[in-house]
């Protein structure tokens, strides 16, 4: 299935204000594909502040559940009551974790995809060793997004320059969720892995993940347009 360029943007809500967050929705909404909640504004507001921010947009409910199985189904099957289109574990949580989150989606409708996260953006190789896992970054993605797909998910999160790699190893269909990317025209920040929104859908990322290149710019909504520009023009060239 073809997938729309504005609907590959997805903009992170990485605000502790519900003001502050409503007037990034009210700007960009109809302008990108969905909006990403993720742990800053769920901790503070919970799912009711979900509801009133977004007022029915679609979302990323990014929650990165990492536990036991039985408790990590439980926290998917209570996440569908918020409609999230997507929504994410820690592959690191190994098979039995990621095969009972893929079991909790079972007869729901609308089913939202379920997605591991394998190595943070922010993580390097020496991140890596530095934690007492087997490095380089490549490989360890290689093999949680392996062993994601074989435990029944739709797709993972990976940094920009993994994306080619994996889409060798994977299925097609497999969904590549990348944050990590940033427009020449936007400073680096706390990502290490990076590519600019072009170069990543021109590889083969399904949807980009951008916070602070577009809520942090003085016009939201311009910013937003020119990513979208940019990832139509990388399309048009593929």
């Amino acid at each position: 299935m073809t997938i729309h360029p504005r609907d590959r943007l997805i903009v992170a809500l990485d605000s502790d204000g519900e003001a502050q967050a409503r007037r990034w929705v009210e700007r960009l909404a109809g302008r990108i594909g969905a909006f990403k909640i993720g742990k800053e504004f769920f901790t503070r507001f919970g799912p009711e502040g979900v509801a009133r921010v977004l007022q029915g947009q679609r979302f990323f409910l990014d929650l990165k559940f990492h536990d036991i199985p039985n408790t990590v189904a439980a926290a998917v099957r209570a996440a569908l009551a918020m409609r999230p289109f997507m929504l994410n574990v820690h592959a690191s949580g190994g098979p039995a974790m990621l095969q009972a989150a893929a079991a909790a989606l079972a007869g729901a409708q609308p089913r939202p995809l379920l997605i591991g996260v394998t190595v943070l953006t922010s993580m390097d190789d020496a991140d890596l060793a530095s934690v007492g896992q087997e490095g380089p970054v490549e490989a360890q993605v290689l093999r949680l997004a392996k062993l994601t797909q074989r435990s029944g998910l739709d797709g993972v999160v990976c940094s920009p320059r993994e994306i080619t790699a994996l889409r060798r190893a994977l299925p097609a269909g497999f969904k590549l969720v990348v944050p990590g990317v940033r427009p020449v025209w936007a400073a680096a920040a706390d990502q290490k892995r990076m590519m600019t929104p072009g170069e990543a859908v021109a590889a083969g990322a399904d949807y980009l993940v951008v916070g602070r290149p577009i809520t942090g710019a003085a016009d939201p909504a311009e910013a937003a347009r020119r990513i979208v520009e940019e990832m139509e023009e990388a399309t048009a060239r593929a």
